[in-house]
């Protein structure tokens, strides 16, 4: 499989964890490009065409991913990426809210790896 096919974007305000999902990704062998916002983000959708998925904080300054998610559907240039919510908010009913927003997929913080990684397989 191409780095083409295995290109992923991470969207996150905190640089530590960019950094830590990066590092993950990179040793399972998929290539990430980064945002810390969503303006940064959605010019990073528009110039790289071969994203496969968005890995999306959901709770976010500015705009956060309830806000984002119909705002990247509504593109038709990129509707079609597959989105996984990724957020420290675990509690009952916040799965259901990100999956209703239109993610495709819920991943709660920490990250386990391995669950990302099954996950990601499912895509690519």
């Amino acid at each position: 499989m191409s780095n083409k096919e295995r290109k992923i974007l991470i969207v996150d305000d905190d640089t530590r964890n960019i950094f830590a999902l990066k590092a993950v990704l990179r040793s399972r062998s998929y290539t990430s490009i980064t945002a810390t916002d969503m303006l940064e983000a959605f010019s990073l959708l528009a110039a790289h065409t071969d994203i496969g998925v968005v890995l999306l904080d959901m709770m976010m300054p500015e705009m956060d991913g309830y806000e984002a998610i119909p705002a990247i559907r509504k593109n038709k240039g990129y509707d079609h990426i597959p989105i996984v919510a990724v957020t420290a908010q675990a509690m009952m009913g916040d799965r259901e809210r990100c999956l209703q927003a239109g993610a495709n997929a819920y991943i709660a913080k920490p990250v386990d790896v391995d669950e990302l990684t099954h996950l990601l397989d499912t895509y690519f």
